[in-house]
C-alpha cells in the first residue's frame, strides 16, 4: 500500500520517487528497498515524505483515503 502510495503522489507531482528520495535526503537503495520488499519507512521519513508530498502520514499508510 505505501510505495503504491507514494509513487502514485509523486506522479502526481510531477516527479518521481528517486528525486524526491534525494530531495529529503534518502538515498536510492532505500527507495528500491520500499519498492521491492514492501517495508516501510520510519517515522520521521514518513513525515518527511508527507510533507514532501502534501499528504497525511495515514494517508501513505493506507489508513485514510483523504
Amino acid at each position: 500500500m505505501f510505495w503504491e502510495r507514494f509513487y502514485n503522489l509523486c506522479v502526481a507531482c510531477g516527479t518521481k520517487p528517486n528525486p524526491v528520495a534525494k530531495t529529503i535526503g534518502i538515498s536510492s537503495g532505500v527507495i528500491s528497498k520500499w519498492k521491492n520488499t514492501g517495508s516501510l519507512p520510519n517515522g520521521e521519513t514518513l513525515i518527511k515524505i508527507a510533507d514532501y508530498l502534501d499528504c497525511s502520514v495515514d494517508y501513505l499508510l493506507g489508513r485514510t483515503d483523504n
